[in-house]
């Protein structure tokens, strides 16, 4: 599944290396460190803008999406392969990303769009819930063909079902790495009804049965006390 969104990135090429250089280069120029590599030529460090590689993060097309990286006058297609942010500020560390070739398939982790979840029948007739056991799935295609997101329509599944990565509507030319076979088929989505209630009755019954032993506790413990407080008299009596 695609929409029609598109993402350009303006590099400048790193003449300085090094964990300080880095540190200058987010602070006095808010640009963010990046390295591009792959399509058979050589990794080239490069920096982009902040603020521009922040407002494309908060769209979810971006990481599954094909890049244009403008450097130096030349357009170049790539792909986000890696990213690392500040533990507690909004601010990005450093970017991989890896140019991709028309004619060489790549591999790709793209999110999972579930639909129909309030028509399911086990979740609107039966009291079930849906879990979600997967949000995204690892494909291999040619960049041409790199979905966005896969939708998983769940508005038919009943209580005890569940949507198994084979039965994915996956688009002509992209194929799932996962290896799929009778025994490792993983499910995706499955609705049941939650544990908590199936153990409701049993526990229902747990009071009656504890009342008899309750009881009996109490007076070995009372009778014990009671032991251990004639000795203690008798002494203060001496």
């Amino acid at each position: 599944m695609s929409t029609n969104h598109s993402f350009e990135l303006n590099a400048q090429v790193r003449e300085v290396f090094g964990s300080g250089a880095s540190r200058r280069l987010r602070r006095l120029e808010n640009r963010v460190p990046a390295i591009l590599y792959g399509a058979s030529e050589p990794p080239l460090p490069i920096s982009l803008e902040h603020g521009q590689v922040l407002r494309a993060l908060e769209n979810e097309a971006f990481y599954s999406h094909i890049l244009t990286v403008k450097l130096e006058g030349i357009e170049q297609k790539a792909v986000l392969k890696d990213l690392q942010r500040h533990a507690f500020k909004p601010r990005i560390l450093h970017i991989d990303l890896m140019r991709v070739s028309a004619k060489e398939k790549i591999t790709m982790s793209v999110p999972l769009h579930f639909k129909g979840e309030a028509l399911a029948p086990g979740v609107k007739d039966e009291g079930g819930v849906l879990t979600k056991l997967m949000n995204s799935v690892e494909v291999r295609c040619f960049p041409a063909t790199l979905p966005e997101y896969i939708e998983v329509d769940v508005s038919h599944l009943a209580l005890d079902e569940s949507i198994l990565l084979s039965q994915l509507n996956v688009p002509q030319g992209v194929e799932l790495t996962a290896a799929i076979s009778h025994e490792e088929d993983r499910p995706v989505v499955n609705i049941h009804i939650p544990r908590a209630v199936v153990e409701e009755d049993p526990m229902a019954a747990a009071p009656e049965s504890a009342e008899v032993p309750a009881i009996n506790v109490k007076d070995d413990v009372e009778q014990t006390s009671e032991s251990k407080e004639k000795p203690e008299k008798n002494k203060d009596k001496d």
